[in-house]
């Protein structure tokens, strides 16, 4: 999800069981792109720095699909995931915030650990304590294992959630996000994809 463990995402939630008797899995490869073409099991993605991939999903892969949120959906107790960058303060600074249905509660880690979004990325998956009004828009205040943290949510950034979709979705431009392993010989392989709903991206 591995530098987040998600995820990503976000988001555990997008990586592919590995199989018995294989090696330990390697890190995720991250694909953020467009689809270009769903074939059978084989999806082929532009990723965004224009390579065509070919990512092979398992027999039951599983699509989600993004749907917009707003600020007033996110409730205290809430499972979230919230992509920041740290300014000169120290403070974080939300840049896409995540609602994660409950049945992730333990599957995807509480945690706080880089990710690749942008450069110098935090996520944190955390379970919302409140919100409160603040000069830059709102701070959340959430808690992982033990630990506190406080993000700022600038207004207007994207707030999402997700929801059970099919291959429907998979449809040439629509855009993805995938969390694949890397196999011994190259090939890529991945259980579920994330995908745009009713143009509604995934901001991952």
């Amino acid at each position: 999800m591995r530098p987040i463990r998600l995820a990503a995402v976000y988001l555990a939630l997008l990586a592919l069981p590995a199989l018995a008797q294989a090696p330990p899995a390697g890190p995720p490869v991250r694909i953020r792109g467009t689809v270009e073409k769903l074939d059978g099991q084989s999806l082929i993605v532009k990723s965004r720095d224009g390579q065509s991939l070919t990512v092979v999903l398992a027999p039951n892969f599983a699509v989600s699909g993004v749907v917009a949120k707003s600020l007033a959906d996110i409730k205290p107790g809430d499972f979230v995931a919230s992509t920041s960058l740290k300014g000169s303060d120290g403070k974080l600074k939300a840049i896409e915030v995540h609602i994660l249905s409950d049945n992730l509660r333990g599957v995807v880690p509480e945690s706080q650990d880089p990710w690749d979004l942008v450069p110098d990325s935090i996520m944190t998956n955390a379970i919302m304590a409140q919100i409160t009004e603040a000069p830059e828009g709102h701070v959340m205040k959430v808690t992982f294992k033990g630990n506190e943290a406080e993000v700022t949510i600038p207004d207007g950034i994207p707030i999402v959630g997700y929801i059970p979709a099919d291959a429907s979705l998979l449809k040439p431009g629509a855009a993805v996000f995938i969390s694949a392993q890397k196999q011994a010989d190259g090939t890529l392989t991945a259980a579920r994809v994330t995908a745009q709903k009713d143009g509604v991206k995934p901001p991952l």
